[in-house]
């Protein structure tokens, strides 16, 4: 999930991105959208993430896991979005104990894991005390993964030009569809990344498996109380389940090319 543009927020359009109810059209988008360089620069630099151990069940001992996995992150994309002959800048990572607090985008929405604002380049990711008990639930790795996959399309210009036709106004179908559309290639993304370490990780099949039949943003985070967006606005669970899959089983952004796909795969 990312937090809206502030004129999102102040404007109708404000309740489809995260409440919308039309279903969409397909549609043709953009060149920097269906033929990003980004699809052609390869896999992550990175093929191993070391997870810290989790021993205690502590504030500071989950802050340092998810503070190591984003630095994984960071390693894992920088040379890919370089490749794709963008500047690579870090996103501002912030943890916060419980909802509402606020960024440069607004205040954190309830019901999120984690959010990215565009407007600061940031990643915010509550840590409630559920999750401080058992942060390495693979779920919220490819949450934190699936909000780094929103940084990469901001450095790439995809998100500008998605936003562009969400704002857009005169077509409430054609907003949600390229809202899906952003969600569903941030999915993709996420499983690139998972799948690109997936062999350092040490874990069994069966924690993929899980992840992949659960819903947008993981069944799993269903047991912490944590859902994201709706199907209209992140995609239904088929959707974001082909497209976790996509990323994890080819390693690279070039088969999270949502914007050519049919209507069928985006849903």
């Amino acid at each position: 999930m990312r937090i809206p543009l502030l004129a999102l927020m102040a404007g109708a359009l404000a309740g489809v991105l995260f409440a919308g109810t039309a279903h969409a059209a397909s549609s043709t988008y953009p060149s920097v959208l269906t033929k990003n360089a980004l699809y052609k620069a390869g896999k992550p630099g990175v093929r191993t993430c070391e997870e810290p151990e989790v021993s205690t069940g502590s504030l500071e001992e989950a802050e340092l896991y998810f503070e190591t996995v984003k630095d994984c992150l960071d390693r894992a994309w920088a040379p890919v979005v370089r490749k794709a002959g963008h500047r690579f800048t870090k996103p501002a990572f912030k943890i916060i104990t419980k909802p509402g607090a606020k960024n440069t985008c607004g205040r954190f929405p309830g019901g999120a894991q984690a959010v990215y604002c565009p407007l600061d380049r940031s990643i915010t990711f509550l840590l409630s005390p559920d999750i401080v008990e058992e942060p390495t639930d693979l779920a919220l790795m490819q949450v934190l993964a699936h909000e780094y996959g929103h940084h990469v399309q901001q450095l790439t210009g995809i998100m500008k030009a998605a936003d562009r036709i969400i704002l857009k106004k005169g077509s409430e179908d054609r907003s949600l569809a390229a809202l899906r559309r952003l969600e569903l290639q941030a999915q993709c993304m996420s499983g690139v990344f998972v799948g690109r370490v997936w062999d350092s990780l040490g874990r069994p099949d069966s924690d993929w498996t899980i992840l992949t039949k659960g819903t947008h943003n993981a069944v799993a985070l269903d047991a912490i109380g944590v859902r994201s967006g709706s199907d209209q606005t992140h995609g239904s669970d088929k959707s974001n389940a082909f497209w976790l899959q996509r990323g994890f089983t080819s390693q690279s952004a070039g088969s999270c090319n949502t914007w050519t796909s049919p209507a069928s795969k985006v849903r």
